[in-house]
């Protein structure tokens, strides 16, 4: 009798141990296949969030408001240009910082010093190594470089309001889309110069670019229609026409698809081939920004509005359970986890 309790004994300190070992793993345990961080403009935050489990896992207080963030591409630090507390052209408060959060540590680990009031908004890696940020009260882009925290250069866009950036595969040319001057900027990277600027409407909101580099998509404010500006030629070579002005959009890997959003609960799928709408789905009030995932099997969509990222599955077309969060969020960026995609 005594033998079977101690065994007894034995037998629950062992599951109790092994139960531990359990609920540790099951906390320290990675995001399947990557995390999302998340710009929170209204809370000011920065968003660690686990996209499968869709939780949210940290949460960064920065300064007023990140619109934006980049994420290093050693996936360590995240990058938010603090724009201030109003919207494009509107009167508020000037941002003239980026903050740095430590991802590993989860916290705020530097504020980088821009100098003057720049408002800038988003943040894009060259293939130097430095940090691109869209100065939108310079009319510019600013060059900074990530190991002195120090702006080293900056390339005039010549236009108002140059509020978003993309930069082409090969890195030798970035575009910005400048909202109040309704153009698309050209720059040259490795001179830092303006090569040229294209105009394109009364007003435009944001820009994507083709995974091949060929194609520029940007987005009419007055008018349901996307521009389509062959890059060969620094001219718009087409418009697709949309059922309502959209506001933001990505392509997919393959080239094939453009996922768009407007911020009236609409999103549009565009078959790049006939430039026709081929799916039309009802998304969170007062989308954002569009994040497609490594691997191109979802893309993900902010919900500034309703503090929600909507999910949808690129190969059936149709959304998932949306991510809960709070309202606020607006841009996102990627961080793979090792041996996952």
């Amino acid at each position: 009798m005594v033998r079977q309790k101690v065994l007894l004994v034995l037998l629950v300190a062992i599951l109790g141990i092994g139960s531990l070992v359990a609920v540790r793993n099951v906390k320290a345990g990675p995001a399947s296949g990557g995390l999302l961080v998340v710009a929170n403009q209204k809370e000011h935050t920065v968003l660690v969030v686990d996209p499968d489990e869709r939780k949210e896992l940290a949460k960064v207080v920065v300064g007023v408001n990140g619109h934006e963030v980049m994420v290093s591409k050693d996936g360590r630090f995240a990058y938010v240009p603090i724009y201030g507390n109003s919207g494009v052209g509107r009167p508020g408060t000037d941002g003239s910082t980026i903050d740095v959060v430590d991802l590993q540590e989860r916290k705020l680990a530097a504020t980088i010093d821009l100098g003057k009031p720049l408002r800038p908004h988003r943040a894009e890696w060259g293939p130097d190594g430095m940090l691109y940020v869209t100065a939108e009260l310079g009319n510019a882009v600013d060059v900074i470089d990530p190991g002195t925290q120090k702006i080293v250069a900056e390339i005039p866009t010549g236009q108002k309001e140059s509020h978003m950036i993309v930069i082409s595969p090969d890195g030798r040319r970035a575009y910005t889309a400048n909202v109040g001057a309704g153009s698309v900027s050209v720059l040259d990277l490795a001179k830092r110069s303006l090569v040229t600027t294209i105009p394109v409407a009364k007003m435009v909101q944001r820009i994507s670019i083709s995974p091949d580099g060929k194609r520029v998509f940007t987005h009419d404010q007055d008018a349901a229609r996307i521009a389509v500006i062959d890059l060969a030629t620094n001219k718009i070579a087409d418009w697709i026409m949309v059922p309502s002005p959209v506001y933001a959009s990505e392509p997919t890997p393959d080239g094939r698809w453009l996922v768009t959003l407007n911020r009236n609960s609409d999103a549009y799928v565009i078959d790049l081939q006939s430039r026709k709408v081929a799916h039309t789905l009802k998304i969170s009030a007062g989308a954002s920004e569009i994040l497609i995932r490594p691997g191109g099997e979802f893309a993900y969509l902010s919900g500034t509005g309703a503090g929600k990222i909507d999910v949808l599955d690129l190969h059936t077309w149709e959304l998932q359970k949306p991510i809960e969060l709070t309202p606020g969020v607006d841009g996102m960026s990627w961080v793979p986890v090792a041996g996952k995609q």
